[in-house]
Order: structure tokens, then C-alpha cells, then sequence
């Protein structure tokens, strides 16, 4: 096996790396904290920078593992002489291997935008069922193989190491694990065990050890030597019906390792004081954003829309001539929106493309999600990101997180938003203020909050 890689002082230890995850990720590289980030959920697609805690292990988060290459596209599947791979143009989500018109095996592919990079490749037989199932990673190998019986049911996994050498062998129908670790053979009933095995074989128990779930995670925390109460569970979630009893744990002391919680979610931040938590042990701290431009005190707004159902819209442009609105929409629009032409102050945008929109967030400073249906573009996020003061309805408002309470309304309060509209539109410093209530209530950080939290996480 490969020598355990060498772990930073830190560990982001995340159960999956999803959207909250990035952004907590994101907020410590912006922070300048040094860590290493751990994914417990297998994903061979994660970005440079971060590993699976399966890397650990076989080695692919190493030289040895980067200097295989990069995704395999579908016409570098090995095959035999004469078979034929075909991308699968045409098809639902998957490229075909055949050989004289039989099947052979389905290619699926990695989610990116770069079409046609391997995932799974399947291999059937001659009656078309699936019997192995070779697993691909960013580097282009293939990491793991997963077999079948002939009714299709799962018997078991092998992970490859990068020199691929046989690593773990999983038992599907009993849940054993064997792991061959050198001259030594592990034997886990439970996959956690295992990960544990691994995080503790690289050295975690003497790191701090920062993550955000109170499932595996913070299993594997409380299970690392507890000499020092060092690590942090970040919450990212929201406090509805009470504390829940793992963290209850933590705010009294009981955590073998975890000294603090801080809380990332606006709405846990504001029913927690009245859950009794303990406010030496508890903390908030929101996210570091890579803002793209400041406020320019402009009068240009966008709406974003793929409904021709936008809430007071024709009596909002019509009650700020002074204001240009751009309207966008990635689908067609209706003849009720491309009316709004009319309007010397309305620009439309139907079928509008990437290049256009990133153009409209630039140039413009207010956004109003005042429109019906879904959101799209997470038009709200990127909003908040060029610094635009975002006013909503509270019966169209799509993504919360980014919007100040106080610029939200209810339908029937149309003339408090015109009227606080115009107050920030005619007073530079009002808008500045409103802008500020946007940062506060979205908990924008700044880099020495995480640098404090880390350091004083017992």
C-alpha cells in the first residue's frame, strides 16, 4: 500500500462535497487557513485539492496517482481488436461497446462540461445483464470494480491502489470489509470503521479536525484520541424543533474532542438563544464570498425570469422611468413579457446566453425577484455576488440566504418597496446602509473571523 499521506495541522472533514461544503471550503482558502479537505461520501470527481478519505489509502492523491493522467474520454475504454465504441450520440445517457452488432458493455459519463469523460463502464452478458462494472476516477483509472451475479444482484466491490494492486474488498450481502494494508489484513462490519482505520492511519487524532455533520463525521471526531478539545462542528443546517442530543453533547462539555459549534444557517442563528444553548460553547460564523464588483449606485436592475408571471412588474417600471430594467430569460418569452418592449426603460432578453447575462450582472445594481415559478441561473446568488441590492416579494422570493429581511415585502405592501426604493435610489448613504443589512443578514465574513475561530476552537 501507499504510505500514509501527510495531513496538514487542520482537517475540513465533510461528509459529501456539496454545495455548503464548497462554500465552506472556499471561505477557508479565502481565509488563508491551511487544511486538508477529506470527503467521507466515495466520489472519484472531486476537485484538485481535495481527496476522498479513500485516497488515503490507495494512493491516488499522491504522484504516483496524478501522474496516471486525466479522465479517460469514451475512445480510450481498452478493448479487444475489432470491438467498436460508439459515444452514444443520439441516446438517453449512455455510449455502447459492440462487437458485430452485439453489446458488449454501456459507458457512462462524469457530469461535466466537458462531454464524453468515463465514469462507469458496464460489462454484460450475452443475455445483456450487467455482471462487473469498472469504476473510473479524475486520473483516468480504473479505481474500483463492482460485480454482479446473473440475476443482476450486487456480490461485492474491489478498490485498486494507483499501482493496481487489490486493496479493499467489500462483501455486499454481509456489509464485511477487508482491507490488505501492506504485510497486515484489516477486517471492518461497518464502512465508518474502515474510514476511521484510514483518517487514524494518517495521523488525524493529532490534528484539528473541523466538519459539518453530526452523522460519520462526528462519529470519527469522537473517536480520535481526545487529549485536546480542538475540533469545531460547523452547522449548516437549520435548528427547527430543538437541539438535536449529539449536539446537546458538545454545548455541554460531553464531546470527547469538540469544543464549539458555530452555526451557518441565518435561521438557526435566530432560534438558537431560545433553545438554552450555551454561548461559551456556540458562535455563528457565515461564509467568505468572492465578491465580482462593488455597488456603482447605478440605476440599472435585472430581473431574471423563464415566467411571463412577474409580480407588479409593469407598475414597477412604470413608477421608476429613471430606472432601466433588463429582463432575461433563458426559454422564449411570451407575448404578454415582449409587450414590455414598448417601455423606453425595459430591455428584453429572450433566449438570452451565458456571455449576455454575465454582462447584466456586472452592469447592473438592484435585483428584483419578483418573478413566478422557479428560479433560474441561481440568478439570487449571483446577485448577491456583484453586490446588487436585491428587493423580493415574500411570495416569489426564491433564495432567502441572500436577502436582507427588511428588503422582502408582501404583495399587498407594493408601495413600502417603490417607496424604499426610492429612498436608497435618491440617498447614496441609505444605500450603503441597505447594502450593509444585505452583507449582515446573508453573514458575510471577513478572513479573520475564521482565522479566530480556528484558533480558539476549545
Amino acid at each position: 500500500m501507499a504510505e500514509p499521506i501527510v495531513l496538514k495541522d487542520t482537517i475540513l472533514l465533510l461528509d459529501s462535497y456539496s454545495q455548503n461544503a464548497i462554500r465552506l471550503h472556499e471561505s477557508f482558502l479565502r481565509a488563508g487557513c491551511s487544511c486538508s479537505v477529506v470527503v467521507l461520501e466515495e466520489d472519484p470527481f472531486l476537485p484538485e485539492g481535495v481527496m476522498s478519505v479513500y485516497d488515503l489509502f490507495l494512493g491516488y492523491f499522491q504522484e504516483e496517482g496524478r501522474q496516471l493522467g486525466k479522465p479517460r474520454f469514451f475512445n480510450e475504454i481498452p478493448v479487444p481488436d475489432h470491438w467498436s465504441i460508439h459515444a452514444g450520440v443520439g441516446e438517453a445517457d449512455y455510449g455502447r461497446i459492440t462487437c458485430q452488432h452485439e453489446e458488449k458493455g454501456r459507458i457512462y459519463y462524469w457530469e461535466s462540461p466537458r462531454k464524453w469523460l468515463v465514469k462507469t463502464v458496464d460489462w454484460l452478458d450475452r443475455r445483456g445483464g450487467v455482471r462487473f462494472r469498472d469504476h473510473y476516477n479524475r486520473y483516468g483509472a480504473v479505481y474500483a470494480r463492482t460485480c454482479y451475479d446473473d440475476q443482476g444482484r450486487e456480490l461485492g466491490r474491489t478498490w485498486l491502489t494507483a499501482a493496481g494492486q487489490e486493496a479493499i474488498v467489500e462483501n455486499a450481502v454481509t456489509g464485511d470489509l477487508i482491507v490488505n494494508d501492506k504485510e497486515l489484513v484489516k477486517f471492518f462490519r461497518h464502512k465508518r470503521d474502515m474510514m476511521f482505520y484510514f483518517l487514524n492511519r494518517a495521523g488525524a487524532g493529532r490534528r484539528q479536525v473541523c466538519y459539518n455533520s453530526l452523522g460519520d463525521p462526528f462519529w470519527i471526531s469522537g473517536r480520535l484520541d481526545p487529549s485536546s478539545k480542538r475540533d469545531i462542528l460547523f452547522w449548516q443546517e437549520a435548528v427547527e424543533e430543538g437541539i438535536p442530543e449529539s449536539m446537546q453533547g458538545i454545548l455541554e462539555g460531553r464531546a470527547p474532542r469538540t469544543g464549539k459549534v458555530l452555526l451557518q444557517k441565518r435561521g438557526a442563528c435566530g432560534s438558537w438563544a431560545g433553545l438554552g444553548a450555551d454561548g461559551a460553547r456556540a458562535g455563528r460564523l457565515g461564509y467568505i464570498y468572492d465578491f465580482k464588483k462593488e455597488n456603482g449606485h447605478g440605476s440599472e436592475a435585472l430581473i431574471c425570469t423563464n415566467s411571463e408571471r412577474i409580480e407588479h412588474c409593469e407598475e414597477l417600471i412604470r413608477a421608476f422611468p429613471e430606472m432601466h430594467f433588463h429582463i432575461a430569460a433563458v426559454t422564449l418569452m411570451s407575448p404578454k413579457l415582449m409587450s414590455l418592449d414598448a417601455y423606453s426603460n425595459v430591455s428584453l432578453y429572450p433566449c438570452v446566453q451565458q456571455p449576455v447575462l454575465d454582462k447584466l450582472f456586472l452592469c447592473c445594481d438592484y435585483y428584483f425577484d419578483i418573478n413566478h415559478w422557479t428560479e433560474i441561473v441561481s440568478a439570487v446568488y449571483q446577485a448577491f455576488l456583484h453586490k446588487q441590492l436585491i428587493f423580493a416579494f415574500s411570495e416569489t422570493i426564491h433564495n432567502r440566504e441572500y436577502v436582507a429581511d427588511a428588503h422582502v415585502y408582501p404583495v399587498g405592501e407594493f408601495d413600502r418597496m417603490v417607496s424604499d426604493v426610492k429612498a436608497v435610489m435618491e440617498d447614496e448613504e441609505a444605500l450603503e446602509h441597505h447594502l450593509k443589512l444585505q452583507l449582515e443578514d446573508a453573514m458575510a465574513e471577513e478572513g479573520q473571523a475564521y482565522l479566530e475561530a480556528l484558533c480558539c476552537g476549545g
